[in-house]
């Protein structure tokens, strides 16, 4: 392994810190190099604070070292006035010399500006060093600033027989997942800001879809739901959390939500995506029913599943979903169960 991949794997690791926290900002790390020694290390905490840069030059004890130092950062520095100054000028106020970046940031108030800024203060500039692990750790970021929605992440747990509960129109669904996966999937919840399932889940299984047994923000609550049939005891309308209903009837009206109209002769999962967008809801995670994941498959709009397998045998039932597209897959073993982890190659 090369000197500079080491200190990129250091940002990446240091960058992994803000998961749940950064966003709608990427995730980033930094670390200041000397002579060979790291003198100072910083992550994007959280929306709003220092970004990592900032972070890894106030770490330094000795800012006189900076003037012979190289810091190393996942992403470009930006160059634009946000919640924070331009993180470009602060490099070149401080005097680095030297900056090797992992990516070129796809925002476009950045987009090139901040390596180019460097550049034209006369620091050396080195891009693309574990360009696409870096890639990688802000594919939220890049996805939701590239194609201009949330990015996708599907979940779902099924026997090994191919199905995700009996068929039923009432009654508690079959449990498929243990409490270990349970905690391991509320940590997933904690990792996006919006959650989806549609009515019939709603129906039948009442879920509150909050982070109980993890820590981390509830995500916004997303129904999918064109009937309007839901008793308004239902736990999505506690008015705990955030809820909001996507329809495509005008008179549906539940407790303590916000309901945003489709247009009927129009699809649905694109109108719904682009509303998310504009409401700046980078992530969005999509639990069910099986109809509902499904469809968002069909429609090609998805990022990345998390497909649990329980050594159960239902033998009939409700169909799991069937993945379609190219993609990369993952198995894991998972507290006894096994975990299919497939990504989209998008970005």
């Amino acid at each position: 392994m090369e000197v500079v991949e080491k200190y990129m794997w250091r940002c990446i690791e240091l960058a992994q810190n803000g998961k749940g926290h950064a966003a709608p900002n990427p995730m980033v790390g930094a670390v200041v190099v000397c002579e060979g020694k790291i003198i100072g290390e910083g992550y994007h905490v959280q929306c709003g604070k220092a970004h990592a840069e900032v972070n890894a030059i106030a770490a330094v004890k000795d800012k006189e070292l900076l003037k012979q130092s190289t810091i190393y950062v996942s992403l470009e520095p930006c160059s634009h006035y946000g919640k924070t100054p331009p993180c470009a000028d602060l490099i070149i106020r401080m005097g680095i010399p030297r900056v090797v970046i992992g990516c070129q940031d796809p925002f476009s108030e950045v987009a090139g500006r901040g390596i180019q800024r460097l550049r034209d203060a006369g620091c050396e500039v080195v891009v693309g060093i574990l360009e696409a692990e870096c890639r990688h750790l802000i594919r939220r970021f890049i996805t939701f600033n590239t194609l201009k929605r949330p990015f996708i992440t599907l979940k779902w747990a099924q026997s090994a027989d191919g199905f995700i509960d009996y068929t039923r129109t009432e009654g508690s669904a079959v449990l498929l997942s243990n409490p270990l996966n349970t905690m391991r999937v509320h940590k997933l919840r904690a990792e996006h800001k919006a959650i989806l399932v549609g009515s019939r889940t709603a129906l039948l299984d009442n879920p509150s879809l909050t982070v109980r047994h993890w820590w981390g923000d509830h995500p916004l609550r997303i129904l999918l739901d064109n009937e309007g049939i839901l008793p308004h005891t239902c736990t999505l309308f506690d008015g705990n959390i955030s809820t909001l209903v996507f329809t495509t009837k005008q008179n549906i009206c539940y407790p303590n939500t916000k309901t945003i109209v489709l247009k009927q002769e129009e699809d649905l999962l694109p109108q719904l995506l682009n509303e998310l967008y504009q409401l700046k809801i980078q992530s969005l995670m999509v639990e069910g029913g099986s109809a509902t994941l499904q469809s968002f498959i069909d429609a090609g709009l998805w990022d990345e599943a998390f497909v649990e397998i329980a050594p159960t045998h239902l033998r009939e039932g409700v169909t799991a979903p069937t993945l379609s597209g190219q993609t990369n897959l993952e198995t894991q073993c998972s507290f006894g169960h096994t975990v299919l982890c497939y990504q989209r190659n998008q970005i």
